[in-house]
């Protein structure tokens, strides 16, 4: 407990990546067109096993669960909305709440219906309206849902879309955008600030009908990278950080927190973003082994939004080795308590991810405090979630 609300400690995950059989997503479409690509297929079959995931969690102590809801599953067809799908997500919900885990609702993780990739995704002209409607859809169930993200990680996804709409014509195009959301491509484009301004408009839009119809804290997160600057750099850094994050975080003032999602940090010189040469205690996803910049990313996004409320709805690392992770996590909650004893209002603290999932794109790399037997689906806590247990009744790091 700090202050007047009880601090979050928990763990997150999406639809896409752990419920399995996505099949009217448009990432079902990419993973079945793309050479090379892994499929979800079965994924980790959370769309039945969702207590399974919980449970877990909520009888290791902690507090706070974050998981999706499917747009493509509630919107199979335009404007057809499955009562059957809205009441298997409040179901979710309900679980949640009967374990004493509170819900953390996220609306859109990068995932699409297929018809909505179809005509023109987030650069089709009727792209705001369709997701607001969305949004008023789903807002009848997550009344008493008291976080509510509106789109995980905008800026990836603008990227995604300026990859996509950089790339060459035909069937791939979209693919190449997409398979980039891991951001462990050595040179990634900026994100184009017209997209960014689509998806802007479409997070103030659900933030409107979200705060009409809950009494929810609602926001979204964003992908933090940590920039720092090398001697000579800082006017670049001052560029990249606009386009990558900055007109984002501006856009999140108002809300009722924003999301920090931290993993690594990265070097900014002249030219601009230095690419990560190899080292030995690189993650497996190719990141540098920066604790440190999760109290980096909550210090930048407390600045740039002026004192909006901060969630950390994602923090990990890509390892086969659990006392690597818990060396990983135990670091970087001292630089984000750090910061907390600085004054920055942090609510909670949600580990990424809840279980070994798809990476969009492959199943290596395991970020999870729980893993999976992929042919059983049998779930096995490591010993990473009962040291967050630990700390999270301790209180502190």
């Amino acid at each position: 407990m700090r202050g007047s609300t009880p601090f979050l400690w928990g763990a997150s995950s999406s639809p896409h990546q752990t419920e399995g059989n996505n099949v009217n997503s448009d990432w079902w479409v990419i993973e079945g067109r793309t050479p090379g690509m892994q499929r979800s297929g079965d994924a980790l079959d959370s769309y039945h096993r969702f207590e399974e995931d919980m449970r877990p969690l909520a009888d290791a102590g902690l507090n706070a669960y974050r998981f999706g809801i499917e747009w493509a599953r509630v919107e199979p067809v335009p404007g057809h909305f499955s009562r059957a799908e809205l009441a298997h997500y409040r179901r979710m919900i309900d679980t949640a709440l009967s374990l004493g885990l509170t819900p953390v609702i996220t609306l859109h993780h990068f995932s699409n219906p297929r018809w909505f990739a179809e005509e023109g995704g987030w650069l089709g002209k009727n792209a705001v309206e369709r997701f607001t409607r969305y949004a008023e859809a789903v807002v009848d169930i997550l009344g008493d849902v008291p976080w509510i993200a509106t789109i995980n990680e905008p800026n990836m996804l603008a990227m995604m879309i300026t990859i996509e709409r950089q790339g060459p014509a035909g069937p791939d195009s979209r693919s190449q955008g997409l398979a980039a959301a891991d951001n462990t491509r050595p040179k990634l484009p900026a994100p184009d600030p017209e997209i960014g301004a689509v998806l802007v408009e479409a997070h103030h839009a659900a933030r409107k009908v979200v705060r009409a119809n809950t009494d929810a804290a609602v926001g979204w997160t964003i992908a933090n990278r940590a920039f720092a600057a090398r001697p000579g750099g800082e006017d670049k850094l001052r560029e990249i950080e606009y386009g990558w994050e900055n007109l984002y975080l501006e856009a999140s003032q108002g809300d009722g927190f924003v999301g920090v999602q931290s993993y690594s940090s990265e070097w900014v010189g002249p030219d601009g973003i230095e690419p990560h040469p190899p080292h030995p205690d690189n993650t497996l996803a190719g990141k540098a082994y920066r604790p440190d910049a999760l109290g980096m990313a909550v210090r930048h996004t407390w600045d740039v939004t002026g004192g909006v409320p901060i969630l950390v709805t994602e923090n990990g690392i890509a390892t086969d080795d659990d006392n690597r992770r818990i060396a990983y996590t135990q670091e970087a909650l001292h630089h984000l308590f750090a910061a907390m004893d600085d004054g920055v209002d942090v609510r909670g603290y949600l580990h990424w991810s809840a279980l070994d999932n798809y990476r969009w794109g492959d199943w290596k790399a395991p970020l999870g405090l729980i893993a999976v037997d992929r042919e059983t689906f049998e779930r096995h806590p490591k010993p990473s979630l009962a040291w967050l247990d630990a700390t999270a009744r301790r209180g502190h790091p």
